[in-house]
């Protein structure tokens, strides 16, 4: 029998995901420690603001071409021998990116952290929500997500605090070296049981599904959007907000730790309700919370005073991060338990290696005209993701949760 609503996991079901959520935490500090070092790195290396987007671009570029070799191996093998590998890969990388002698090296360092990062994310979501019941499914996937949060905001503060007080090197070896010792953890979790190996599915078949394609165009979007901002934020509010490096890093860390965090784990538990009563109510969440970010960025761009752009920057980030958990159990709502991480391959693929050339043009426009400009477009462009989302609400409707051209592959115990 399915497990009802109020279904609550068990103590492995818990284990896995501290696991998962603890490596996911140096995996947004391995990938952000860098972003407050902007200043340090330009001059360092006398770079240009297009040169460090690049920086970000080319991670996110590597990591969505290495999605999908990566997922379509973690639906056929062991994926925790997956995720110890791609572990160990990035952690590996950050620690070379500490000892660049040049700004080439450097760029390949961070191509390659990109490497180990696809190996993780779609194996590991794909072992979390076949351990947990659909009806948890957005709420576990919002705490695997808080941790990436989490994270990204001790990443960036780290940076921070020895951008200013030590060398810049410092902060890839203090993110680096723990990244080993988790990969080996990564070996000692159990992979959740799956349908027989006859049961993958082509990636043909995926892209037969139109609310997952919608999905997917609505994700490049908001992806474009929310990597732009996490790039830019800190060097907007230095640059034109008069904050030092240290309180740019700082406060944003630490309002955005629990802004994200709250947000997070606030959207995962609506998306769930609302899921309950409607086949596309986690769709809904993530819509309304993207609707509701973009005045909030649009007013902490116009700002002068510093209070008022942190409460507003801090409000749209609670609302952008009701999507990190929901869009997963959305993607796995839809599919079949052997096509888990390949859909998740797929949606990052597309979504990382379109989303990723949004540094790059934000700091174009930065270099033609200013940063305030690039940020507002890469708002009008999240907005756009976010109305986007109602084409997958009319797929859903018309061809309901469970696409008939995934109709010969089995449903796992769902209700």
């Amino acid at each position: 029998m399915p497990p009802g609503p109020n279904a609550r996991p068990g103590i492995h079901p818990l284990r896995l995901l501290g696991v998962l959520g603890l490596i996911n935490f140096i995996n947004f500090a391995d990938r952000l420690v860098i972003v407050p070092l902007f200043p340090r790195l330009s001059d360092e290396f006398s770079l240009t603001d297009a040169q460090l987007g690049a920086l970000q671009t080319a991670l996110q570029v590597v990591l969505a071409l290495a999605t999908i070799p990566f997922a379509l191996l973690a639906d056929r093998v062991n994926r925790r021998k997956v995720i110890a590998a791609g572990v160990a890969i990035w952690s590996c990388a950050t620690f070379l990116s500490g000892l660049a002698t040049s700004y080439m090296a450097l760029l390949a360092a961070r191509a390659l952290v990109g490497i180990g990062e696809a190996a993780y994310s779609p194996a590991a979501q794909s072992m979390i929500s076949g351990e947990f019941p659909q009806q948890l499914r957005g709420r576990a996937q919002s705490v695997f997500a808080a941790a990436m949060l989490i994270g990204g905001a001790a990443g960036q503060t780290l940076g921070s605090v020895l951008g200013d007080t030590a060398s810049w090197r410092w902060a890839f070896a203090g993110i680096g070296i723990p990244g080993l010792f988790l990969a080996m953890a990564a070996l000692r979790v159990d992979d959740p049981a799956r349908g027989p190996k006859t049961e993958v599915v082509p990636v043909s078949h995926l892209l037969r599904v139109p609310a997952f394609l919608a999905l997917i165009g609505s994700g490049v979007l908001v992806t474009f959007a929310s990597v732009s901002f996490i790039t830019w934020g800190p060097d907007y509010m230095v640059r034109y907000k008069d904050f030092s490096l240290r309180q740019a890093g700082l406060l944003l860390g630490s309002l955005g730790l629990i802004s994200l965090v709250v947000g997070a784990l606030v959207g995962g538990a609506m998306a769930d309700l609302l899921q309950r009563r409607m086949a596309y109510g986690r769709v809904i969440s993530v819509a309304v919370g993207f609707v509701c970010a973009a005045p909030l960025l649009l007013w902490g761009l116009a700002a002068d005073r510093r209070e008022t752009i942190l409460v507003s920057f801090s409000m749209a980030g609670f609302f952008m991060s009701w999507y990190h958990g929901p869009v997963t159990a959305i993607i796995h709502d839809m599919m079949p338990p052997r096509a888990y991480a390949s859909s998740v391959g797929v949606y990052m693929f597309v979504t990382q290696l379109a989303g990723a050339f949004g540094p790059s043009l934000v700091g174009n426009v930065s270099d033609i005209f200013d940063l305030q400009l690039g940020l507002q477009f890469a708002v009008g462009v999240m907005t756009a993701g976010a109305l986007c989302f109602l084409l997958v609400i009319f797929f859903i409707k018309r061809d309901g949760l469970h696409h008939p051209a995934l109709s010969g592959y089995r449903q796992a115990a769902e209700p």
